[in-house]
């Protein structure tokens, strides 16, 4: 652990008291407050990863009330720091109590130096754990697909598919609006592939000029056009035993698609100007945001070819419909780009939680993406909120959760995403559904749901959901 990170606040409202503790600490940066509202803005300020807080504080020096308030909002505002709670000789009652209520651990006076300077230094170490389990927990993905995070239902049925997808050279049709991932999905597709170490070869068909796009899918020889001065390969055979990915294939041009579907049945291409056929292994996927369905009754997009891409068709989720993985994928993408830009947030605050949940995101996780990375340059806090997002019209209309309209599934999904919301708090997210936390425990038995900041599933209760 870093100095910076070395941080005690001692929270004791006898000065004399104060001084000795102090000086028993002093190899680390210690920070004093005598009752509730100075400690609570020591923690804001300075978010020690441990407090050493006596139970007698004032306006109740000689009880524990306020000294259990006090435990309990620094526990509300900062669960993962370790509160050790001192209390008088022969409390042992109230200690017990605390550490019910959270504390990570309790001491009676009067101060032994060695045994309480020891407990503070196991609370040090065992934040500094619990902060790189976070960390590496970040950088791994809720999925089991390797770089698409999966949280909710539908997406998981979406991996689930893939993965069944994936080691088959099907020509698989990825569906899905402009921004919900589709040359990701078609990543996971060739990674999960028995092609994974050769060529992914993607290309645009509605970026390209309808007068360049057929060179450049089929390649052409020397001299076949003003300005082709050497014999170019195409994409197809720069593709060759790999994985060739045809995005917005809705947009290609009738005239090719016609030298697309040849082939596709004869899997020889032809390039232009030249006049002997190549033959090409290669595994094709397609994706667009179109309705090919409309396209063929109109007349822009063949129904021959249609039924040759559409081996496998895969449909992607909006963001909009993906429940609980919305903030899951938020808080994912917020630790990616506040390590990018050196940035110290600590997630989202409620009201942008609430916009991110209620939010019908129309450019998808590519304008999630976008509102987050500005957010972090952008936030003055150590939380980005919905005006960081620029939501701060969406943090009204989200829909209540509660445990009385159905039983089974409503009861799953309104749990996990309680989960999600409280980052697995335990007594939050009972709060938040309006339950104990006994009760909250033997819901999570019951439905198999795994007490982590995902709300996940686990595999004997998912096929009873589905």
């Amino acid at each position: 652990m870093t100095d910076a990170r070395k941080k005690l606040l001692i929270v004791e409202d006898d000065e004399g008291l104060q001084s000795q503790l102090k000086w028993c600490f002093e190899d680390y940066e210690v920070l004093l407050a005598a009752d509730r509202t100075s400690a609570i803005a020591e923690l804001r300020r300075h978010e020690p990863a441990v407090v050493l807080q006596d139970l007698g504080l004032p306006p109740d020096p000689d009880g524990v009330s306020e000294g259990l308030a006090t435990l309990q909002e620094i526990l509300g505002l900062s669960a993962h720091t370790k509160v050790i709670v001192v209390t008088g000789h022969g409390d042992r009652e109230n200690a017990v109590r605390a550490v019910g209520l959270g504390a990570y651990d309790f001491y009676t006076k009067p101060v032994d130096v060695d045994t309480l300077q020891l407990l503070v230094h196991r609370a040090f170490q065992l934040h500094a754990l619990e902060e790189q389990n976070r960390q590496l927990l970040e950088r791994q993905v809720d999925s089991p697909l390797d770089g698409v995070i999966a949280a909710s239902d539908n997406m998981h049925a979406l991996c689930r598919m893939v993965e069944k997808v994936a080691p088959t050279d099907a020509t698989t049709l990825l569906l899905g609006e402009s921004g919900t991932g589709k040359e990701l999905m078609a990543r996971a597709l060739h990674r999960l592939s028995t092609r994974t170490e050769q060529p992914f070869v993607a290309i645009n068909c509605a970026a390209i000029p309808e007068n360049l796009l057929e060179s450049e899918l089929f390649g052409f020889e020397k001299g076949a056009f003003t300005g082709a001065h050497k014999t170019t390969p195409g994409k197809i055979e720069t593709a060759h035993r790999g994985t060739l990915f045809l995005d917005e294939i809705g947009d290609m041009p009738m005239p090719l698609q016609s030298k697309l579907l040849r082939f596709l049945q004869e899997r020889v291409v032809e390039r232009v100007g030249g006049r002997s056929e190549i033959p090409v292994n290669v595994r094709v996927l397609c994706a667009t945001n179109q309705d090919l369905q409309t396209a063929i009754s109109e007349g822009r997009f063949r129904d021959d070819l249609y039924y040759r891409i559409a081996e496998i068709t895969i449909n992607i989720p909006p963001l909009r419909e993906r429940g609980e993985g919305r903030i899951v994928l938020a808080r994912h993408l917020l630790g990616r780009f506040a390590r990018q830009h050196n940035r110290p947030l600590r997630g989202f605050s409620d009201d942008a939680l609430v916009a991110i949940n209620t939010y019908a995101w129309p450019g998808n996780v590519r304008e999630l993406e976008n509102r987050i990375k500005g957010a972090v340059i952008m936030a003055e806090g150590k939380q980005v909120d919905a005006a960081d997002l620029g939501l701060a019209d969406h943090t009204t209309g989200e829909s209540p959760l509660n445990l009385r309209e159905v039983r089974q599934i409503a009861e799953t999904r309104a749990i996990r995403e309680a989960l999600v919301r409280t980052s697995g708090n335990i007594s939050r997210a009972a709060e938040l559904l309006g339950i104990t936390r006994p009760t909250l425990y033997d819901l999570l038995g019951k439905y198999a749901i795994a007490a982590d900041g995902q709300g996940t599933v686990r595999p004997e209760a998912q096929a009873s959901l589905n």
